[in-house]
């Protein structure tokens, strides 16, 4: 190919871009000016440590084998594995939705920073709850990691004060969760306890109340000639001996219980508490003009040359 051949072909070359680019540097240019006004947006992130299972049940060492080789045991699972499901829940969400937070927020990127109290309900100004809830989606992002069980979730608003709010008030809630259900489900175990140790008790005292009638008539009836007199006395002292044996065990039971129920409510490790983020989470200008330069230059490219493009499929 000659030297000249080339310079034709690289002058066409150049005279075919040299539109499009212009087209694309113009849509960039647009696409600066519009994101230029975006607002900031913010991500606090708060991160929990997995809960210690509590009790031994002769599988710890493998577990925790298991767990360095990042493999988990079959039907595996600790007091911290419906952490995600909480806090991803409606009850989660409406709960969020419906308490009042104290932040800064700019209505615009170059806006003054004022001082607002609403609640998150408001701040997202949806027409109905349900469509609060689903906006709450691109708020709240909950994830654990299979191999270490951390539980990480953040916030996401175009306030640093309110998405760290958001996130102690979302640990706050959990919190509050485990500690009622752990609640709920020992104070079960001791409520049914102390209703059979009351009945226990009555029983005792009843058997008390017969044997004491029984020696009034009968002080001695251990000598007693009559057979039919020390085998009634003898069974109504064991009767009494096994009522005083069960309010024995049933109080101990009861103890226990309420310690179990103590022990059944996890502790959440908090590693990461919401942080007040400083850089902002989005958006990525940079990128977002890149990429409409990209697109505008690729669709004017191939505008311009839509007639070698049609010609082109025409003779295939």
């Amino acid at each position: 190919m000659s030297p000249d051949s080339r310079s034709s072909i690289f002058e066409n070359l150049k005279t075919g871009l040299r539109r499009p680019v212009q087209i694309g540097l113009a849509a960039a240019l647009l696409t600066a000016l519009v994101v230029l006004f975006i607002p900031n947006s913010y991500r606090s992130e708060a991160r929990l440590l997995p809960v210690e299972a509590r009790g031994g049940s002769g599988m710890g060492q493998f577990a925790g084998a298991a767990a360095a080789l990042g493999l988990g045991l079959p039907g595996e699972s600790g007091p911290d594995a419906n952490f995600v499901d909480v806090l991803n829940s409606r009850w989660m969400r409406e709960n969020l939705l419906a308490t009042e937070f104290q932040f800064h927020f700019r209505s615009w990127r170059f806006g003054a920073d004022r001082a607002r109290q609403e609640t998150l309900y408001a701040f997202l100004d949806e027409k109905n709850l349900d469509r609060a809830v689903k906006r709450m989606d691109q708020v709240l992002a909950v994830s654990r990691d299979l191999k270490s069980k951390v539980v990480t979730f953040s916030a996401e608003t175009r306030s640093p004060e309110l998405s760290r709010e958001i996130v102690r008030r979302a640990t706050a809630l959990l919190d509050q969760f485990e500690q009622q259900k752990g609640r709920t489900r020992g104070g079960e175990k001791a409520a049914f306890a102390e209703a059979r140790l009351a009945e226990a008790r009555k029983e005792m005292a009843q058997a008390e109340g017969v044997l004491q009638g029984f020696l009034e008539n009968n002080r001695n009836y251990q000598v007693s000639a009559d057979p039919a007199v020390r085998l009634r006395g003898e069974r109504l002292s064991m009767e009494l001996r096994l009522r005083q044996q069960l309010v024995t065990t049933l109080a101990l039971n009861r103890e226990e219980a309420l310690l179990q129920a103590k022990d059944d409510v996890p502790i959440l490790n908090v590693l990461d508490a919401g942080n007040l983020p400083i850089e902002k989470s989005g958006p990525a200008r940079a990128m977002l003009v890149l990429g409409m330069f990209m697109l505008a230059t690729a669709g004017a490219l191939g505008w311009g040359m839509r007639d070698r493009l049609r010609a082109f499929l025409r003779d295939e």
